[in-house]
């Protein structure tokens, strides 16, 4: 009742426990609904009427009472073009399943506009009574007959009433509002499409960035620097650095393998010609006329010199072994500093998460020390301190449930050793570009001489 309440912004009084719970001044909410199974009591319509039935029905103490998805809605649509989205995919997923759902949009208009989406957990009979979220199963041996269990009774297991629970439901759920929301933004005329999957599951060797959140994403929209926003900001540097010397070494690479494997015509370099004499040749044909252009060929010059001799290159051949090497490295680098990234980012999470858990801990302990008549006003002053603590509490029972400790000392270690292993990294990505530049001006005199070359053919044949 307090989740539908906070998320309707509505005032609701849990008939459970007798709490009223009051967010009708919470702002931000623009539009609320509630979508139901054809037979699913009409009287659900009204959300104390289904929210309270579901309170009453749930006899543990530590029932599910529903299941909550929350959806980031795309900015480049109009409010209506998002309501038909929300309530198409609600329908389609959930609510034809058999499920109730009770959705809000939410938008304080700071650029992170969202639906909260509150499904029903057990499943409705036909007659609209609510049914069993599991049933008593027996056990059989080979002969299909049931398996005493020593104690007068027989070997049983309980399985679940529907799927909804499956672990899978939650990709094919995330892979169903990608679907519909680049459907929709199609529709509209958009080009922006959104990729459920990480980079790292489609093949993209590209870093991730981390979420801004609401505060953080209206903060730099104000001018105000974050240090999300700094983070963001030195990924999308990394990026760039990553796809600029792909894109550079790859040319390379595909250049100087055509070279080493086809006799080209004069004046190109070829198979077992050397580089050296090549390039001697090629600085006698044109010498630059200004002072600025012989200062630059000769930094080039050297630059190119000192790379083939450091690396004892006189042919053709021997320069696509190196540039081959320097592919392969360049991969072996990216997939290190790549991989860095993504651990750095889940633990920056955990340790996010544990900062978050450790700074409204003290509110609720002293709500739990609190005397019941207060409790309520207690919550409703300080909901999203609460809220925060709470989500903090799950992020980390669901961390240990996978079989993960709670250890942020060592988090912080691996922090520090992984940072400094990928600065490492990236100053070996950069020195990189000294070498491609060399390549690149060996290349450049390659192309500018094969060109005057045929330029030259062409004006004979005139002749």
């Amino acid at each position: 009742m307090a989740a539908a309440a906070y998320r309707s912004g509505e005032k609701l009084v849990n008939e459970w426990d007798g709490l009223t719970h009051d967010y009708t001044r919470k702002g931000g909410v623009v539009h609320t609904e509630i979508m139901l199974p054809s037979h699913a009591p009409p009287e659900f319509q009204d959300r104390s009427t289904l929210w309270n039935s579901v309170e009453q029905i749930e006899k543990s103490s530590d029932a599910q009472l529903a299941r909550e998805i929350e959806v980031a809605l795309p900015v480049e649509l109009s409010r209506s073009e998002q309501l038909a989205l929300v309530r198409s995919f609600v329908k389609d997923n959930f609510v034809d399943a058999g499920m109730c759902a009770d959705f809000a949009l939410h938008d304080k208009d700071d650029g992170n506009p969202h639906a909260h989406i509150m499904l029903t957990i057990r499943p409705i009979k036909e007659n609209g009574e609510w049914g069993a979220k599991c049933r008593k199963v027996y056990d059989l041996d080979g002969q299909g007959q049931r398996i005493p269990d020593g104690k007068g009774g027989w070997k049983n297991h309980r399985e679940d009433t529907t799927d909804w629970n499956r672990r899978e439901n939650a990709e094919k759920w995330r892979a169903a509002w990608a679907a519909y929301t680049n459907r929709v933004l199609e529709a509209a005329g958009r080009p922006e499409r959104i990729d459920h999957r990480s980079y790292k599951r489609q093949g993209v060797d590209k870093i991730p960035t981390v979420h801004m959140g609401p505060a953080a994403s209206q903060m730099e929209r104000r001018g105000i620097v974050t240090e999300k926003g700094n983070i963001n900001r030195e990924i999308a540097a990394d990026n760039k650095l990553l796809k600029e010397i792909k894109a550079r070494i790859t040319r390379l690479y595909n250049w100087s393998k055509e070279q080493s494997a086809q006799p080209q015509p004069q004046p190109q370099p070829q198979g077992r010609e050397s580089i050296m004499d090549f390039l001697f040749q090629a600085k006698q044909d044109t010498a630059p006329t200004s002072q600025y252009a012989k200062v630059r060929a000769l930094k080039a010059d050297a630059n190119l010199f000192n790379f083939l001799m450091e690396n004892g290159i006189s042919s053709m051949e021997q320069l696509y072994e190196k540039v081959s090497a320097m592919n392969s490295g360049y991969y072996d680098l990216c997939g290190k500093i790549v991989k860095a990234e993504r651990r750095l980012s889940v633990l920056d999470e955990r340790l996010e998460m544990w900062a978050q858990y450790q700074k409204y801990k003290p509110v609720r302990q002293k709500l739990d020390k609190i005397a019941p008549a207060k409790r309520e006003q207690f919550e409703q002053r300080h909901s999203a301190d609460l809220a925060l603590f709470d989500a903090a509490v799950r992020y980390l029972d669901t961390l240990k449930a996978s079989g993960e400790a709670i250890t942020p000392k060592a988090w912080r270690t691996e922090v520090q050793r992984l940072t400094a292993e990928k600065e490492a990294d990236y100053l070996t990505m950069r020195s990189m570009r000294e070498d491609i530049k060399a390549v690149e001006t060996l290349k450049k005199t390659a192309d500018r001489l094969a060109r005057e070359g045929q330029t030259q053919r062409r004006e004979e044949q005139e002749r």
